[in-house]
């Protein structure tokens, strides 16, 4: 089983800035990809960004040249630098991350943590 927790969530001006984290743990042999998603009121989940075990970045475009998504491997610890933050950007943020289990990867989700940006 892996369990991912994600932190860093909170309040904040517009203008302002957080950092979430992702920390894995459990049985994990490989993470592929890690990335993080959001969940606005009335609103479909969307992707905000993912970073593949390479290095490989993509951003959606409402977040790009703001936000940055960051990986440790050695610690499977995911992270998401968000600056210039706009109350647009509130939302529920839940990490996600694509790990090995014998036979497929298998996605896990954290429980998601909450970002609020006020005017």
């Amino acid at each position: 089983q892996v369990q991912l927790v994600e932190s860093g969530g909170g309040l904040v001006q517009a203008g302002g800035s957080l950092r979430l984290s992702c920390a894995a743990s459990g049985s994990i042999f490989e993470i592929h990809a890690m990335g993080w998603y959001r969940q606005a009121p009335g609103k479909q989940r969307e992707l905000v960004a993912v970073i593949t075990s390479g290095g490989n970045t993509n951003y959606a475009d409402s977040v790009k040249g703001r936000f940055t998504i960051s990986r440790d491997n050695a610690e499977n610890t995911g992270y998401l630098q968000m600056n210039s933050l706009k109350p647009e950007d509130t939302a529920v943020y839940f990490c996600n991350a694509d790990v090995w289990g014998g036979y497929s990867y298998v996605r896990y989700w954290g429980q998601g943590t909450q970002v609020t940006v006020s005017p």
